[in-house]
């Protein structure tokens, strides 16, 4: 694995087009993390700003969040979508939250995969199906529910043994699972049943940059109606662009 290096100091701000959701929360907080200058450009997910070209432009996939990096690695740059590959992104531009050693970058990374394969999407579907379905459908409900209850007994598992989900050290895995476990009661999960999970979730949560990171954009955030719920879950997502 390349061992990744910190970079001079950044003299122009990272523009961060996002949103505060989950997704949008785990970057905010490493820009916070690495005291990295940014701005951020909000990309109203409700009102269907993510569909426009000049984000598409940065963010094929129409997902918040995205990056534009003017001091790109080889100075010029740079435009990266998905927040697990910004997040990697940022580690290696800095050279923190990532590890040290080749293993504790591989238990990093091993944490991450989890969050972006397993407890994002699980959990995404269980608040779904819990909050936003117009029809309660019990077999989606209990599934999403019980994976998600299972997911949160792995990470009680490995926290009982670990300060953090890589280990010993607060890494960008941390950033990634914590704001997905911000929702946990619309999840249908009760944090004292995971008494690992909620020590650790109590320590992020005690952290300025994680306050500050969940905290950008968290104003303009307002209550779902019709329209956003289209342009959210409808048929809106699924034109041909």
């Amino acid at each position: 694995m390349t061992t990744p290096r910190a970079q001079p100091a950044q003299q122009q701000p990272i523009e961060v087009h996002s949103w505060p959701t989950p997704n949008g929360h785990k970057v905010h907080i490493m820009l916070e993390e690495c005291k990295l200058p940014y701005t951020v450009t909000a990309v109203n997910i409700g009102a269907g700003d993510q569909f426009k070209e000049e984000f598409l432009a940065i963010s094929p996939n129409n997902k918040i969040p995205a990056i534009v990096d003017p001091e790109g690695p080889d100075g010029k740059p740079i435009s990266l979508f998905e927040s697990g590959a910004i997040l990697l992104y940022l580690a290696g531009k800095t050279g923190k939250f990532l590890g040290k050693t080749d293993r504790e970058r591989y238990n990093t990374l091993q944490w991450l995969m989890f969050q972006m394969g397993g407890l994002g999407p699980m959990l995404g579907q269980a608040h779904h199906f819990r909050m936003y379905s117009p029809e309660k459908i019990d077999y989606a409900i209990n599934r999403y529910t019980n994976e998600s209850r299972r997911l949160y007994g792995v990470m009680d598992k490995q926290l009982s043994q670990h300060a953090f989900l890589a280990g010993r050290n607060y890494t960008i895995a941390d950033m990634a699972c914590w704001p997905w476990t911000r929702s946990h009661a619309n999840q249908g999960v009760d944090l004292n049943d995971f008494p690992n999970v909620k020590r650790w979730y109590d320590e992020i949560q005690s952290r300025p940059a994680a306050q500050r990171g969940v905290a950008v954009l968290a104003e303009q955030r307002k209550p779902q109606d019709a329209t956003s719920f289209e342009n959210m879950f409808g048929s809106k997502q699924y034109e041909k662009r």
